[in-house]
């Protein structure tokens, strides 16, 4: 039976709903008065959590749209891999919707601690995206005056090379034969995330999605997080960056990589059958 349109994208939109939760989820569990002492509590839980968070939705979503959710890795695959330009927008839609419905499950969750600390940003990105304390119960994991700051311009260009690596584990995955191993690839993916968030996080807090960044921004904005459209950050580094950084990825694997494998590659991400 064929799937059709409708059932991939609400698979993206669920997908992308439960990367929010688990990833916004995380780090309104780190900020706002972790249950255990709070050298347990730091960017390694963040980033690790972050990374289950897209193992689990690349799990529950593959098997029907591939899992893109992210709008990156959906232009990235248009681009070079195939994959319909007339499904782009759709999904994307989709995705943002999902993003913004999961910021929602993170309010639900996280309700008392996100009011007493006067509504902080769980929800998205940005320059020095790094605690410096608990917003709200105790004191933080870094010490104060740890949380650097950082340009526009460098945030932006962490992006950039944060999504290409991303690009590149998923890619690379799928072109030596890891895409036959479907059980394996969500795990793979988010490793590939932890990988992201270790080396380049600091500077943007590493959205690599769009979405991501995009639906929560959207639903932070509606439940009073003050700052969230200053300037033209949220534009720049997290939603041009990694579309930019996912298409590089893809053009440069095929320059470097493609022309010297010993068979056609593989789709690394999806099936893109029209």
């Amino acid at each position: 039976m064929k799937k059709g349109l409708m059932g991939e994208l609400m698979a993206e939109f669920f997908g992308t709903f439960l990367l929010i939760l688990g990833g916004d989820g995380v780090v309104a569990n780190v900020g706002l008065a972790p249950r255990l002492d709070s050298v347990g509590y730091d960017w390694n839980v963040i980033v690790w959590g972050w990374g289950l968070a897209v193992m689990v939705a690349v799990y529950v979503a593959g098997g029907v749209s591939g899992a893109h959710i992210n709008p990156a890795v959906t232009f990235a695959l248009a681009v070079k891999r195939g994959f319909p330009w007339g499904k782009v927008l759709p999904y994307w839609i989709a995705q943002i919707v999902g993003a913004f419905v999961g910021a929602a499950g993170v309010y639900l969750v996280y309700l008392d601690g996100l009011v007493a600390a006067g509504m902080p940003n769980v929800w998205c990105t940005g320059p020095g995206a790094v605690f410096s304390q608990a917003w709200w119960g105790g004191p933080g994991s870094y010490a104060a005056g740890a949380a650097g700051s950082y340009s526009l311009l460098v945030a932006f260009f962490a992006e950039v090379f944060g999504t290409m690596v991303l690009l590149l584990g998923i890619v690379g995955w799928g072109d030596t034969g890891g895409s036959k191993a479907g059980w394996a690839g969500a795990f793979i993916v988010g490793l590939v995330v932890v990988m992201v968030g270790l080396t380049l996080g600091g500077p943007s807090g590493y959205a690599i999605n769009p979405a991501r960044d995009f639906g929560p921004r959207l639903f932070g904005t509606l439940v009073g997080t003050q700052g969230l459209w200053d300037g033209f950050y949220w534009l720049v580094a997290p939603i041009i960056g990694p579309l930019i950084g996912g298409a590089l990825g893809i053009i440069f694997y095929d320059i470097f990589i493609t022309p010297y494998l010993s068979q056609e590659p593989e789709d690394a991400v999806a099936d893109v059958e029209s």
